[in-house]
């Protein structure tokens, strides 16, 4: 099997690399390819990525490429996990909001458009041009932010694609501790939109325990989600951290313009990284790796590689087309539920409807994502006017048109579906 990875480049790559070389032999995997545009990047990380499949005793081909076509040609698999505009975009994305008094986050809200906007064109060019060499029956497999932005693009050009966000696994090994079981054995049943998810129930061997989860842990769960105790109780459920956005809108935005940025501590530390990356003696992940998030990663990825490789139908929560699995919300709106995973690709998990509650929530933000789909690929300001007044993040006339403005402004260098069209007589 060959695998390619665009923005193999990332700090995040190692952690990847460190997955795949434990399962190489499920795998089969003959051809690791990592694609990036940076020459430095593509150095670094590949000098690191090399080293550790030695030490991990991998006897197949790395390649090390700037070339899209090398990476493309035969891949079964191509996992996407680029950053149009690097940590400079991002803290755009960060800052651009907060001066028009909005939240301020690299996926969610006003951030999360301007990542859109610039993220999906550049991965539908790429995804063309894998259905012209990958394998006949490649996957695409997306890890890129906003992920179920991306995947709706990817799904409504006709590819063959799955989102995935650590979320989930992450919560999964959060919880196997606290009740003393290994993770394979707890089932997270985590409903939703990617980054609007809530946990419903904790499966272990098939019995739900998130009831006596809440009781015996629910300060820790709480902690873990930014928001307190009580609102789990209450909604029985368990949101993902990013829920605190909504549910914590001011005090969040009121932090967030007298504190540090996060992409301005992520530049930080991913400066460290490839430094450390560079050490000719490096040949595992470093320590450090932990704090630039992303944890479990690898894990998630290769599982769900090895899953679609192998047909061997566990189930994993990944962004899929909705197809009636939650009510309320269109048969083309991608959802992030558990599904079963085989060669034919996921199936969803049936689900029950989702409590008003929940669903008023989802059914709001996925509106804004079908309209921010529409806007990245036509290049319609007016499509970036409705998406953001579509936001329950925003949704003010105001702030919607100096956002506007200000996103396509600062973004102008990679949003060339925006450019003025010449008139002709």
């Amino acid at each position: 099997m060959k695998l390619a990875v665009i923005g193999g480049g990332s700090t995040y790559t190692p952690e990847l690399v460190a997955g795949l070389a434990q399962e190489r032999e499920r795998l089969d995997l003959r051809q690791l390819v990592l694609h990036d545009i940076d020459a430095e990047r593509r150095e670094v990380v590949g000098g690191l990525a090399a080293r550790m499949l030695s030490a991990a005793g991998y006897d197949g081909e790395l390649a090390v490429t700037d070339d899209l076509d090398e990476a493309l040609e035969g891949a079964s698999f191509v996992l996407i996990q680029l950053r149009v505009g690097g940590q400079t975009a991002r803290l755009s994305d960060e800052t651009i909001p907060l001066a028009c008094g909005c939240i301020g986050q690299e996926t969610t809200g006003a951030g999360g458009l301007g990542k859109a906007l610039r993220t999906v064109p550049v991965v539908l060019q790429i995804a063309e041009r894998a259905r012209e060499l990958a394998a006949s029956d490649a996957w695409i497999v997306d890890f890129t932010n906003p992920v179920g932005i991306v995947v709706r693009g990817l799904l409504d050009a006709g590819h063959r694609a799955v989102g995935l966000c650590n979320v989930a696994i992450g919560l999964q090994r959060q919880i196997a501790p606290l009740l003393g079981v290994e993770p394979q054995r707890v089932l997270v049943d985590q409903v939703g939109l990617n980054h609007l998810t809530w946990v419903r129930a904790v499966h272990v061997d098939r019995r739900d325990v998130l009831p006596e989860l809440l009781a015996d842990h629910g300060d820790e769960l709480a902690e873990s989600a930014d928001l307190p105790r009580d609102l789990l109780e209450r909604l029985g459920a368990i949101p993902s951290y990013y829920l605190h956005y909504f549910y914590k809108h001011d005090q969040v935005l009121d932090a967030q313009r007298t504190g540090k940025p996060r992409a301005a501590e992520v530049a930080e530390i991913e400066r460290e990284l490839l430094e450390l990356y560079r050490d000719p003696t490096l040949t595992t992940k470093p320590k450090l790796l932990e704090q630039r998030g992303g944890a479990y990663y690898s894990d998630a990825a290769t599982q769900l590689v090895a899953s679609l490789a192998t047909g061997n139908g566990d189930v994993q929560v990944v962004d899929v087309r909705n197809n009636g699995t939650l009510e309320g919300l269109a048969d083309d709106d991608v959802v992030e539920v558990p599904a079963r995973i085989d060669a034919a690709g996921p199936a969803p998990i049936d689900q029950r409807p989702l409590a008003p509650e929940l669903l008023g929530l989802v059914q709001h933000v996925a509106a804004y994502e079908r309209l921010a789909v529409q806007a990245a690929v036509t290049g319609d300001r007016d499509l970036v006017y409705k998406a953001l007044l579509a936001h329950p993040l925003i949704g003010q006339v105001p702030q919607v048109e100096a956002l506007t403005e200000s996103l396509l402004a600062e973004g102008r260098e990679h949003l060339p579906q925006f450019a003025p069209r010449e008139v002709t007589a």
